[in-house]
């Protein structure tokens, strides 16, 4: 695994300056997600890591130094009870809560007859809080 890991990051580094990993929601569930989904490889290139991103706190979440305004994960949501639907979103020091609505992330089909869109997946915004609900204070960090 680790030597899988090393690989990646040297292929990325592999490319020339001004290239970023800047894909659409769209690029992000056919082309990384569905093969996560599959068990397949990743390219080379591309380093997502699998992380159980609302456990955490956003700051745990950048390498020192990380420059980027984006960083992208792998994660399953958790349920807060056993046969509940509600997510568990809560961190040691706050909170990630929803707004917003799910947005639908679609992709354009080609038939014979004509083109229509065909939704594979959804999204959601969440921001983080620090403290407890319901008086936690609103910080910078989203995700979606």
């Amino acid at each position: 695994m680790e030597t899988t890991t090393t690989a990646r990051r040297a292929a990325a580094t592999a490319l020339p300056p001004g290239f970023r990993f800047r894909p659409t929601d769209e690029e992000l569930v056919v082309h990384y997600l569905r093969r996560r989904a599959l068990d397949a490889p990743l390219p080379a290139a591309v380093d997502i890591p699998d992380v159980r991103l609302l456990a955490h706190d956003p700051s745990d979440l950048l390498p020192p130094g990380w420059s980027e305004q984006e960083r992208y994960f792998f994660t399953c949501k958790e349920a807060k009870y056993v046969k509940g639907r509600r997510a568990n979103r809560a961190t040691g020091d706050g909170y990630w809560k929803a707004t917003g609505k799910e947005k639908p992330v679609a992709v354009a089909v080609q038939s014979p007859a004509a083109s229509q869109s065909v939704v594979v997946g959804m999204k959601r915004s969440l921001v983080f809080y620090r403290g407890k609900p319901p008086a936690g204070k609103k910080t910078d960090w989203e995700t979606s």
